[in-house]
């Protein structure tokens, strides 16, 4: 669904059209759900979030304005929504000093077909990138399995955009440092599938 529909939904939800509001609600109940999932295994605590979101975004449907991307606004207040209910819980403290029940994971679990030495590649990152930091780890969500911006996931994440790209280019060093050329290279044509990337991340030799 293309965000030029997100926004008619959003503006008819708005006026108090019900079925537009259901719409916003089945197309991103999903995709906010696998985000919520990647800061706790609290299930039951991710859902309530999300209902809680919904709840308040229809109680308070006159007072919206209009976001210029309806699925950055709902995964920042998504995010915003699920720390509050960690800390009040008392959970353990996570990214950046936020009380969370669990650090950030990735999944590279992928609908793909893959060849075999892609297969061996994703196990190997799936590893990998669980040594990297929390926030680390939700940056190459954010930007290569969501496609947000880098604007946007600065005002995700409560950073600036230099400190997102910063972030982001901190990760995938790691990254390189750990993978041989060749499967740094593969691993970037999985992520990126075609996007340019290596004029601003050149590969390291050797």
């Amino acid at each position: 669904m293309q965000s030029d529909s997100h926004i008619i939904w959003w503006n008819a939800f708005k006026q108090g059209d019900w079925n537009a509001y259901t719409s916003l609600y089945e197309e991103f109940y999903t995709p906010l759900n696998n985000y919520g999932a990647k800061f706790t295994t609290d299930a039951d605590l991710v859902q309530d979030a999300i209902h809680d979101l919904f709840v308040q975004l229809w109680t308070s449907r006159s007072r919206l304005g209009t976001p210029a991307s309806v699925k950055h606004y709902l995964y920042k207040s998504l995010r915003t929504m699920l720390f509050r209910k960690m800390q009040a819980q008392s959970k353990v403290v996570g990214l950046d000093g936020v009380v969370s029940s669990g650090s950030f994971h990735v999944s590279f679990a992928q609908e793909l077909p893959l060849k075999v030495e892609e297969q061996e590649l994703r196990r190997q990152v799936a590893a990998l990138v669980g040594r990297l930091s929390d926030r680390q780890q939700e940056i190459i969500f954010l930007r290569f399995y969501e496609g947000i911006s880098y604007d946007e996931i600065a005002d995700i994440m409560g950073i600036s955009t230099a400190s997102a790209y910063k972030l982001l280019y901190k990760a995938l060093d790691s990254l390189q440092r750990i993978l041989s050329k060749r499967s740094f290279t593969l691993l970037c044509c999985l992520l990126l599938q075609g996007e340019i990337f290596f004029k601003f991340f050149p590969v390291r030799e050797g």
